[in-house]
């Protein structure tokens, strides 16, 4: 069984910076596309930001330039750094992964089980 779990969330001033980390563990064979999402109260879950195993990002564009994700392979995790947060950024935030187990070789996407982040105006 595979496992993300988040950690970085919290409460922030507007034009402040938070780092989310998304860590993966379990019997992991390979990690492909690793992505955040967030949701808002009364909203849809939306992405937010992408990175596939080789490195290719893509944003939302309501975080472009502001918003960054990143990963570090050999510790199978996933960060994005926020910065010049929004009030309109205050969302659950989650984790999610493309992986492929290392016992049975299938492919399947987890998630995590999202923290909060709030952006005081």
């Amino acid at each position: 069984q595979v496992q993300l779990v988040e950690s970085g969330g919290g409460l922030v001033q507007s034009g402040g910076s938070l780092t989310l980390s998304c860590a993966a563990s379990g019997r992991i064979f390979n990690i492909y596309t690793m992505a955040w999402y967030r949701q808002a109260p009364g909203k849809q879950r939306e992405l937010v930001a992408h990175i596939t195993s080789g490195g290719s990002t893509n944003y939302a564009d309501s975080v472009k330039g502001r918003f960054t994700i990143s990963r570090d392979h050999a510790k199978n995790t996933v960060y994005l750094q926020m910065n010049n947060m929004q009030p309109e950024d205050t969302a659950v935030y989650y984790c999610n992964a493309d992986v492929r187990g290392a016992v049975s070789r299938g492919l399947y996407n987890y998630w995590g089980q999202g923290t909060q982040v709030t952006v005081s105006s």
